[in-house]
C-alpha cells in the first residue's frame, strides 16, 4: 500500500503502538542510565538530566592551620574545593548568609588579615601576614557546575560484594531446572488432552484451568508443610534444590499444560491421522511430529518460566532458606541493598544486573513468542 493512500486510523494504530513501545522501554532505558551515573549526581537529579550539566550548591573545609607554608614571606593554607570531582566554580563566599559574594579569582577579606582566593578550577588559597592558628579549617561555600559523568564504580561495588558470584549459580540451579522441568511434564499432559480419548478429559482440562487462578501465596506453606512431611518420611533434607524445583514446577504446569494443548490442538489433525496409518505409536507421533512442530509454544512458556523463577524471592527463600549457601541472587541484592542504607545507587546497577540474563533469553526466543501465544486461539481439537 502507498504510504500517502494508508487511512487516518492505521496511522492512529502505527503511533498508538509506538507510544507502548516508548512507555515500556523508557523505565529500562532509565535504569540502565543510572546506574552508570556518578552517585553523586544521581542522588541530586533525574536520568533525564544525565547529558545535561548540573549547578550545585556546597560547602568544603580549607585544612587547618597545621597545614600552612611560608612563601615569600607569606603564609599560605592552599587546596582544591572540587576535590578532583571536575566542574567549574562560579561564586563563592565564607559565609551562610553570602555564600555566592564573590566571583572566581575575586579575593575575599577574612578575620585577622586572611585574605582566601578561589579559582575557577576550585583551586584556593588563604595568605595571611601572619602566621595562621586554629585546629579547625575555614569554611568556604561555593556555587559549581558539574559536567555530565558516567561511571562503572556502581557495577564493579555490586559485583565485587562477596557471595554474588555463588548467588548468581544458585539461581542458575534454581531456573533451569524449574523451567526445563514443567515443559516435559507439560508437553505429555498437552497432547493426551488435545489428542487422546479417554474418560474425564473434559474434568481434568477444566481443572488446569482453574488452576490457573490460584494464588501463589495462599498454597505456597501448604505445599511446604506437604514437601516437609513427605521428605521426612523418606529422609529427605528439607531446605534442597529439589524442594524448589517441585514447587515451581507445581506452580507453572497449569500454564504451561494450558498454553501448549491449545498449540497442539490447533495442528493439523491430518498429520496424526496419516502417521498413524503408517503404523506410528502416540509416543512416536508426539516425539517425531508434535513437539518439533510446537516450538513456538515450547519457547514461549519458557520465556515466562525462567523470568519467573530467576526473578523469584519468595519461594526461594520458604524452600532454600536464607543461607550463604543457597542464597539466590535476588536475595543476596537485597541484603546488599540492605547494608547500604541510603546508597540507593546500588539499586540501579543491581536491578540491571538481574535483567540482563532475562534479556538474553528474551530477545533469543522473542520471535517465537506471540507465535507460540497465538497459535491454537482460533480453532482447538
Amino acid at each position: 500500500m502507498n504510504p500517502s493512500t494508508r487511512s487516518p486510523l492505521t496511522w492512529a494504530v502505527h503511533l498508538s503502538v509506538l507510544l507502548l513501545v516508548l512507555l515500556w522501554t523508557m523505565p529500562t532505558a532509565g535504569l540502565l542510565i543510572s546506574s552508570l551515573r556518578d552517585k553523586d549526581q544521581l542522588a541530586v537529579s533525574g536520568w533525564w538530566t544525565a547529558l545535561a550539566i548540573s549547578s550545585r550548591n556546597d560547602v568544603a573545609r580549607a585544612p587547618s592551620a597545621d597545614s600552612q607554608v611560608e612563601r615569600d614571606g607569606k603564609f599560605v593554607i592552599s587546596g582544591n574545593l572540587l576535590q578532583g570531582q571536575g566542574g567549574q566554580v562560579s561564586a563563592f563566599g565564607f559565609s551562610s548568609r553570602e555564600p555566592t559574594k564573590y566571583k572566581p579569582g575575586e579575593t575575599a577579606e577574612l578575620n585577622d588579615g586572611e585574605r582566601l582566593t578561589v579559582q575557577t578550577d576550585g583551586s584556593f588559597e588563604i595568605v595571611s601576614d601572619q602566621r595562621m592558628e586554629g585546629s579547625r579549617g575555614q569554611r568556604v561555600f561555593f556555587t559549581a557546575s558539574t559536567p555530565p559523568r558516567f561511571t562503572l564504580d556502581n557495577y564493579i561495588e555490586v559485583l565485587s560484594a562477596a557471595g554474588i558470584g555463588r548467588s548468581f549459580l544458585n539461581s542458575l540451579t534454581v531456573a533451569v531446572p524449574s523451567t526445563v522441568i514443567p515443559i516435559l511434564i507439560a508437553a505429555f499432559a498437552a497432547y493426551a488432552l488435545a489428542w487422546m480419548r479417554f474418560p474425564g478429559r473434559a474434568i481434568l482440562l477444566a481443572v488446569v484451568v482453574g488452576l490457573l487462578v490460584v494464588p501463589l501465596q495462599m498454597s505456597l506453606i501448604p505445599l511446604l508443610q506437604l514437601y516437609n512431611g513427605v521428605g521426612a518420611f523418606f529422609g529427605v533434607p528439607a531446605k534442597t534444590y529439589m524442594g524448589i524445583w517441585l514447587a515451581h514446577t507445581g506452580f507453572g504446569l497449569p500454564l504451561a499444560i494450558y498454553l501448549l494443548r491449545n498449540y497442539m490442538a490447533g495442528l493439523p489433525r491430518e498429520i496424526m491421522e496419516s502417521a498413524r496409518v503408517d503404523g506410528a505409536s502416540d509416543f512416536d507421533i508426539f516425539v517425531k511430529i508434535i513437539l518439533p512442530l510446537s516450538f513456538p509454544a515450547l519457547a514461549s512458556f519458557a520465556i515466562f518460566q525462567f523470568l519467573w523463577t530467576w526473578n523469584d524471592l519468595l519461594v526461594a527463600i520458604v524452600f532454600l532458606g536464607a543461607g550463604e549457601d543457597k542464597l539466590v541472587l535476588t536475595g543476596r541484592l537485597v541484603n546488599l541493598l540492605g547494608s547500604r542504607g541510603g546508597n540507593w545507587e546500588i539499586l540501579t546497577a543491581s536491578a540491571f544486573i538481574t535483567i540482563v540474563v532475562p534479556l538474553i533469553v528474551f530477545f533469543a526466543l522473542q520471535r517465537y513468542l506471540v507465535r507460540g501465544l497465538l497459535a491454537g486461539s482460533v480453532k482447538g481439537g
